[in-house]
């Protein structure tokens, strides 16, 4: 008698952050996805909690992307003890390698910065990992091409799907004695202006859907119209446009409406900055994988071009102290860290300037703090006032809406044996599942975390 599958929920249920599915089947056991917990203190608080099993005993790691609240913990896992393969596509390897050092270098960054200005209740604070220990976990990776059928764990048979989203973003089917398993992973959007639309679904037997976005519809009205008056109006009143930007993805985006609107003389010709060492060579990264997005090779020069690209800290320490119009485009996206919190610090006090947040900002994020009308916010252990103007963009996720998710399962030849929603607050979950079941007449589930579910075969 074979056995059943089996997940358990540990991370990405109940919330959009840590992403961890460990999956059991044929006597194997891997974890889809380990990403960090990012958001309330709650929720970060659990990167320093055990994953809820034995990493020595774990066979693999399959990653659907780079993105941290997807990868962010493999560090953490290697570091405990994980000696075994992670698989990737190609595209979610090279961004890995440029994310995950970073991630580990910030966190070594602020602890210093906390030990130094003793602004830490922990003495003496430690990073989650360092730069090597993310290094480390880099030599635990494997590339998985997509659509390339590989049994690379023995007795289970995986295929990765593209899944838009990012660069080298996949849905993970799995199959074995006969039961296919899709993880959509994150899903991209069929309109979005630079990666093409996700796969359809050949065959699921059942399906884990992700559910960001579950209860809302993407504004229709275009953000690229939006940006150019948030930069016309700062720029008429002598201010500087600080847009927090995720290094993978968002930053690109920005910087395409950016190259855009110039072309179109929509917007002023004023300095552009792309601050943030690892965001400059995302960008770069995309002429190298051309087949994974919209963009013509002219149209990925001008990306790049549009902004001058500044890597050094002295440069960047440099741009709080112009005395005219611009632009500054930094990571992070949800101002948890990095550059742009200086930026943060230094302008955001200032009536002239404006912080665009571009994309969803999870709630207890400095971002979603400020999005919500937060008037102070505190940045190194010093409370900044805030009284530039605040913008929010929703339509530039790069998260399916809850129609775009229900249109994609629609692609289904058959309707699953059952879909479980996971990556998404209990609102959207549930608002998600209503919508499934309204318009497609199937049963679907949102999962809790620690929940584990046998499948049926």
């Amino acid at each position: 008698m074979s056995r059943p599958i089996q997940l358990t929920f540990l991370g990405g249920a109940g919330t959009v952050t840590g992403s961890r599915t460990l999956v059991s089947a044929g006597g194997r056991t891997f974890l889809l996805d380990c990403g960090l917990f990012q958001g309330y203190k709650t929720l970060r608080l659990m990167n320093r909690e055990s994953f809820g099993f034995d990493p020595e005993r774990l066979d693999a790691v399959v990653l659907t992307h780079a993105h941290l609240d997807h990868s962010g913990a493999l560090p953490l896992l290697v570091k405990q003890g994980f000696r075994g393969s992670v698989f990737a596509t190609p595209a979610t390897i090279e961004l890995a390698r440029i994310l995950l050092p970073d991630s580990g270098r910030l966190q070594e960054e602020d602890a210093e910065y906390a030990n130094r200005r003793k602004t830490s209740k922990h003495v003496p604070a430690l990073p989650l990992y360092t730069e090597q220990d993310a290094r480390d976990a880099l030599q635990r990776f494997e590339p998985l091409p997509f659509d390339e059928i590989d049994d690379v764990i023995p007795g289970i048979r995986l295929r990765m799907r593209p899944a838009g989203h990012i660069l080298g973003a996949a849905s993970v089917e799995i199959s074995m004695n006969g039961t296919t398993v899709l993880f959509s992973g994150d899903l991209g959007r069929p309109d979005d202006r630079i990666m093409h639309a996700p796969a359809p679904i050949d065959h699921a037997d059942h399906v884990v859907l992700e559910s960001t976005y579950g209860d809302r519809l993407h504004e229709v009205r275009d953000s690229e119209p939006v940006i150019g008056e948030a930069i016309r109006r700062t720029a008429a009143r002598g201010g500087t446009v600080v847009i927090p930007a995720f290094a993978v993805g968002r930053a690109q985006s920005i910087l395409y409406a950016i190259y855009r609107l110039k072309q179109q003389g929509a917007i002023p010709d004023i300095p552009v900055f792309l601050n943030s060492p690892m965001a400059i060579d995302m960008t770069e990264i995309y002429h190298r994988y051309r087949s994974e997005h919209r963009l013509s090779d002219a149209e990925c020069a001008g990306m790049c071009r549009v902004a001058k690209m500044v890597r050094t800290v002295e440069e960047s320490r440099a741009l709080n102290a112009m005395k005219y119009p611009a632009v500054i485009v930094s990571a992070s996206g949800m101002a948890t860290g990095g550059r742009v919190l200086h930026h943060l610090k230094a302008l955001a006090p200032d009536r002239r300037n404006t912080i665009l947040f571009a994309g969803y900002q999870a709630p207890g994020t400095r971002g979603g703090r400020l999005v919500a009308g937060e008037t102070s916010t505190r940045i190194h252990g010093q409370d900044v006032p805030v009284r530039a103007e605040v913008l929010a963009l929703e339509g530039m996720s790069a998260h399916a809406d809850a129609q775009q998710l229900v249109d994609w399962l629609a692609t289904s030849p058959t309707p699953p044996r059952s879909i479980f929603l996971n990556h998404g607050e209990p609102g959207p979950a549930d608002a998600l599942r209503q919508r499934i079941e309204r318009r497609l007449g199937w049963n679907a589930y949102a999962v809790r975390l620690g929940q584990r579910i046998e499948l049926a075969s």
